[in-house]
Order: structure tokens, then C-alpha cells, then sequence
């Protein structure tokens, strides 16, 4: 990727670049646009010029959102953070949906979903709960009260909140929580430290040679009424005569039909190669950030920058082997959440994630690298602000976009 982080509002250092301010302004003017309607059809309803009675003035906060389907919103949701960049492990996605139609007028945003936030949701009227990490992550074989998380998805169905997880699709997205974690580390470059694969349909290439001109007719043929496949063929002399070079291209539904056809001629046969066809990796999108700084910062400069930008009192520093306070640090290997396995064997001068094993803070420490813990969600419920922006610019009105207000790491320093 390697782009300059104040010269791109994607991976500005800047929240403010990040907060679209003439959305907001239009948002208010079309509020202020339907409450003047408003005040203008009481003006001159019949009745009030009959008893020349004063309308009451209308409060801006009265005026509830008109509300979206579920289906629309998802679908907003999924534009923003595509589920294809997520990593396979991950649960991401809807997953609780109350019986449609279901129309979300407020939608809240959190980190976790636990019981607290759950019962927020149900005060505030709140439609569809947008929890960053999936509060169902392992397969459940039955729904009882007596575990707190089949419990919220009990309560989720029966008071009609839809739940919804982007998780890593999240962390992968250029512009996303990784990006918004090296933002407060100074100006410089980024550059992606694992490159997203695109997950779409693979396919696969057949490559065969065909001798017989009566052969490769019949088997072009065959070829022809397998539905999604495609081929291209062409002739050479050799000393035995005339040889056809055929490439066939086809999605996996269609592999095992043309291979079965081709195996029926065991000669040609013999020479076939199959080869699998990926897309290539998407660029800008991926785990994990390499930031590299323009100007070169000290440990306990780095240290006080991070704790600025996700607003912590303390957070947890390991030094490298041979470093101080005041050694350089030129290179930040960024991990939201749990890092260990995305920045091991990351050649950096700083490590800055949410945790890490004690065992994989030693190794880095023995390579040379500071490591700074903020503890998991830290490292990432302050990009809810930002999403909660970039929702409401594509939402709009109809639906009010909330952050929880009971949503909190669950460790403290004490």
C-alpha cells in the first residue's frame, strides 16, 4: 500500500478527516427542511385558523427516524466492510434475525454484546445491535437461559433486536480498525503486513493434448454442454502430424464432469494437467500494519501518543533487549485485538497491539522490539466513532445510528 497517511482520508492520522462534517450539515438541514412542513401544515389546518389557536412548537427530537428494513441496512453494512476480506475462522455476518418484516429506525454500535448492552438496547428501542466481535462464535446445539450468551440470543428473538458482526472484516479493510490504530502514531507510511485473498469462487484450467482431429471434435462438444465452461484450443505439426494444444477453463462445479469426460479418452488423458486459479491477493486490504514514521519518535513518545489516541490513563510496555525510554522508534507493527500471531517474526522496533502471551512478548523482546498492551477491545472500540460516522452518511435519517454507552473493557487498572 505504502500511502501517505496525511495525504489520505482512508488512512489520514486525523479521526476529523475521517468524520464526513457535510453529511452532518445536510442531515440537519433536511431535519430542519420536515420540521418547517410540519410547522407550516399546522399553520394552515382549518381548525387552528377557525379558533386562532397557536401551534406548540415541535422539538427536533421528537421527530423519530422513519426506519429501514433489516435487509437494506445489512446491505449497507456489508458495502462498507465486505464479509469477503474476513478471515475464515470468523463468524461475521447476521446473525440473529427476528421474524421479517423487521424495519431498524436505531441501530447501535458496540464492541461487545453482554447483558448490559442488551438491556440498553431494549431501552432505547434499538432494532438492530452491531457488535464487533461475534457474540456467537463457536456452534451452539441449543438455546438455554442458563448460559449468558445463548441467553442474549434468546432475548435478542424475543424483544426483536437483529444482531450483526463484522469482526475481521473489519480489521482487513483498508480504512478500517488497523488503519485507524496507526493514526495516532505520527506522519509516515503504511504498508499491509498479511494481504487479504480474495475468498469468490475458485476455478480451475484443464490443459490436454488431442492427436485426433474426429477426437477433439467430440470432445469440444462434450465440453460445450457442461454448463460455465469455456476452452480454447490450437493446432501444431509435429512429426506425426497434426496436434491440438486445448485449454479449458471452469468453475469447481464444473471439474469433476469435464474430468470424467476427458477420462473416457485415455490417451488424451494421459497428457492432462489440472491447475486450481485464484484471484490475486486485494491490495491496500489485509491483517495487520506496518507503519513507517517520517520522524523518528522515542519509546516514551510513542507510548504517550498511543495512550492520547485511545484515550488510556495507563497501558502495559515491555522494552526491547538493549532499549530505553529513549530509544528511536522509526517502525510500529500494529495488530488490533490479539496480535500474537499476525506480528510474530515482524521485523519492527515497536509492537503495539491489545494483548499478546506472555511467551510471544518475550520472543519480541529478544528480537529487539518494545511491545505496548492496551488491553483487546481498547485497540479497537475506538473506531465504533468513525463507523458510526460513515453509517450515518450512507443511512441517513432514516435510521439513528447510536454508540453504547455500556460498553466497556472488561479489565481496569487498579
Amino acid at each position: 500500500m505504502s500511502c501517505r497517511l496525511l495525504q489520505s482520508g482512508r488512512h489520514s492520522l486525523s479521526l476529523k478527516t475521517l468524520t464526513p462534517l457535510k453529511t452532518r450539515a445536510a442531515e440537519a438541514r433536511y431535519c430542519t427542511a420536515l420540521y418547517s412542513q410540519i410547522r407550516h401544515r399546522h399553520r394552515n389546518n382549518s381548525f387552528c385558523h377557525r379558533h386562532a389557536t397557536s401551534v406548540p412548537a415541535l422539538s427536533l427530537s421528537s421527530l423519530s427516524p422513519a426506519g429501514m428494513e433489516l435487509s437494506k441496512v445489512v446491505s449497507v453494512l456489508e458495502e462498507l466492510a465486505p464479509l469477503s476480506l474476513a478471515e475464515s475462522w470468523d463468524n461475521v455476518g447476521l446473525l440473529v434475525e427476528p421474524s421479517p418484516p423487521h424495519t431498524v429506525s436505531t441501530l447501535m454500535l458496540t464492541n461487545d454484546l453482554t447483558p448490559a448492552v442488551m438491556d440498553e438496547a431494549k431501552s432505547k428501542g434499538v432494532g438492530l445491535i452491531v457488535s464487533y466481535h461475534p457474540p456467537l462464535f463457536r456452534p451452539i446445539k441449543r438455546l438455554r437461559c442458563s448460559s449468558w450468551k445463548e441467553r442474549l440470543v434468546v432475548q435478542a428473538l424475543e424483544r426483536g433486536v437483529a444482531v450483526y458482526s463484522p469482526h475481521t472484516a473489519l480489521d482487513c479493510l483498508a480504512g478500517g480498525v488497523n488503519d485507524w490504530l496507526c493514526g495516532g502514531l505520527g506522519a509516515g507510511s503504511v504498508d499491509v503486513l498479511s494481504q487479504a485473498q480474495c475468498s469468490g469462487p475458485t476455478g480451475h484450467r484443464l490443459e490436454f493434448r488431442v492427436e485426433r482431429k474426429d477426437e477433439l471434435n467430440t470432445i469440444l462438444s462434450g465440453l460445450t454442454d457442461i454448463p460455465g465452461v469455456s476452452y480454447q484450443h490450437s493446432t501444431a505439426r509435429s512429426a506425426d502430424g497434426e496436434v491440438a494444444s486445448v485449454s479449458v477453463s471452469c468453475p469447481s462445479s464444473a471439474l469433476t464432469p469435464a474430468v470424467q469426460l476427458l477420462s473416457k479418452h485415455s490417451t488424451v488423458y494421459s497428457t492432462l494437467t489440472v491447475l486450481q486459479v485464484t484471484k490475486p491477493p486485494l491490495p491496500d486490504h489485509g491483517q495487520g500494519r506496518l507503519c513507517t514514521l517520517d520522524q523518528p519518535i522515542t519509546v516514551a513518545l510513542a507510548v504517550q501518543r498511543i495512550k492520547s489516541h485511545l484515550g488510556l490513563a495507563h497501558v502495559r510496555l515491555a522494552l526491547g533487549a538493549q532499549c530505553t525510554l529513549e530509544s528511536t522508534v522509526r517502525t510500529v507493527a500494529v495488530c488490533a485485538g490479539s496480535g500474537s500471531s499476525v506480528l510474530q517474526g515482524v521485523k519492527a522496533d515497536l509492537y503495539l497491539t491489545g494483548e499478546m502471551s506472555h511467551h510471544d512478548v518475550l520472543d519480541a523482546v529478544a528480537m529487539g522490539a518494545s511491545v505496548v498492551l492496551c488491553e483487546h477491545s481498547n485497540t479497537e472500540r475506538g473506531f465504533l466513532t468513525v463507523l458510526q460516522e460513515r453509517l450515518s452518511a450512507r443511512l441517513g435519517p432514516a435510521v439513528s445510528v447510536r454508540l453504547s454507552e455500556r460498553d466497556a473493557d472488561p479489565l481496569t487498572v487498579v
